[in-house]
């Protein structure tokens, strides 16, 4: 049965403008934009609400901690699946690159070793139609952890996969160039005593030594030949930047400095900034803020990493903290990410495009998702 969606009266926002009109789609297909109000009757007025494209998230690793709610608690596998795609939905994403982790530093029982049943209970859900958003897959591939090429082999042909990042997270590497905030973020994490956290800092030390280049390389390999996008992970020098570059990277997951940040724009990656840290005005690590690099212009993706909510939240920051066009700040969150990881069929309001909308409200400063549609079809 044919489905018609006919939206009027609302603040459409487009890859490159935003105006009072309407929106018809037909099916899972947007088929019409235009200025002004609709003329098909019953049309749903929007009462100047925004109407923005579904949020696209490439890098989010809440999964896990829907898995993993306590220390100590594993929660059932396909429950934990679907609390979090409901979350992703009334956060207004309807497309998610499920971020999980391959090769954990600490074995504290938050990360599974082997990623895979989570990923068979995405796969089993999104066959079932039990998921709201479209669902892919991010692998976080820790570098310098000895069984990651092993865990990493066998999701190469997987059609899931969209983006593999490398990661390393040794003290003194990346993230964790100062070793004190190395010790207070684990320390607070975990509840590791200075004497654990002293042999744990060596152990790391000399994984780093022993796997970190020879593992990267490895991985490296696999993506060339199956074809696999790249990103790296919390780059803090040209240099790093540039190696990643040369390797064919495509995207720059929160690079730590205004150095590796201006690399990146030169090198053409496209540039990804954490939305908690642009919302809270701070990085949790002590890296560069994405409000500076936001006010010089080096921000190309949001992601909201760690709280779903803070993708749009964050995008609505860029457009009324720094000045940057409505259409340009969600675009962020929208197109560019869409882009980066070749889904060319969603991410803007445009004929042709698939109907993935979202039905935005104000509360102050704070944007409020009302209504969520993806491929035509309410979800939330």
């Amino acid at each position: 049965m044919r489905r018609e969606l006919v939206i009027t009266n609302a603040r459409v926002v487009t890859r490159d403008d935003s105006f009072r009109g309407s929106v018809r789609a037909v099916d899972d297909v947007i088929t019409d934009i235009a200025p002004g109000p609709s003329t098909c009757a019953g049309g749903l007025d929007f009462e100047g609400d925004l109407l923005l494209p579904g949020l696209v998230e490439l890098h989010t690793d809440v999964l896990e901690k829907h898995l993993a709610p306590r220390p100590g608690v594993l929660w059932p596998i396909p429950a934990a699946v679907l609390a979090f795609d409901a979350q992703l939905a009334v956060a207004g994403i309807t497309t998610v690159l499920d971020s999980l982790a391959v090769g954990y530093l600490i074995d504290g029982g938050q990360r599974p070793r082997d990623p895979r049943p989570l990923v068979e209970a995405v796969r089993a859900a999104q066959d079932a139609r039990c998921l709201r958003a479209d669902h892919h897959l991010h692998l976080r591939c820790e570098v310098s952890t000895e069984f990651v090429v092993r865990d990493f082999e066998p999701f190469v042909e997987d059609p899931l996969l969209r983006l593999v990042s490398l990661m390393d997270h040794a003290p003194g590497q990346r993230q964790f160039v100062s070793l004190t905030k190395y010790r207070e973020y684990n320390q607070g994490r975990y509840g590791l005593s200075d004497a654990q956290m002293d042999v744990l800092i060596e152990q790391r030390l000399a994984d780093h030594v022993r796997f970190g280049e020879s593992h990267r390389s490895a991985i490296v390999a696999l993506c060339q030949k199956h074809g696999l996008r790249l990103a790296s992970h919390d780059d803090a020098t040209a240099a790093h930047v540039e190696a990643a570059a040369e390797i064919g990277t495509v995207i720059a997951e929160f690079p730590t400095t205004l150095e590796a940040a201006e690399a990146s724009r030169t090198w053409g990656l496209a540039i990804m900034a954490g939305a908690p840290n642009l919302v809270r005005g701070r990085s949790h690590s002590d890296n560069i803020s994405a409000a500076e690099l936001a006010s010089r212009g080096l921000v190309d993706i949001l992601s909201s990493d760690y709280v779903p909510a803070a993708a749009l939240h964050g995008a609505w920051a860029l457009h009324v903290r720094h000045g940057m066009p409505v259409h340009q700040a969600m675009a962020t969150v929208s197109a560019v990410p869409a882009e980066r990881i070749g889904l060319d069929d969603r991410g803007e309001l445009l004929p042709g495009r698939r109907a993935d909308m979202i039905r935005v409200a104000l509360h102050g400063e704070v944007p409020v998702v009302r209504s969520v549609w993806r491929a035509g079809e309410r979800v939330a």
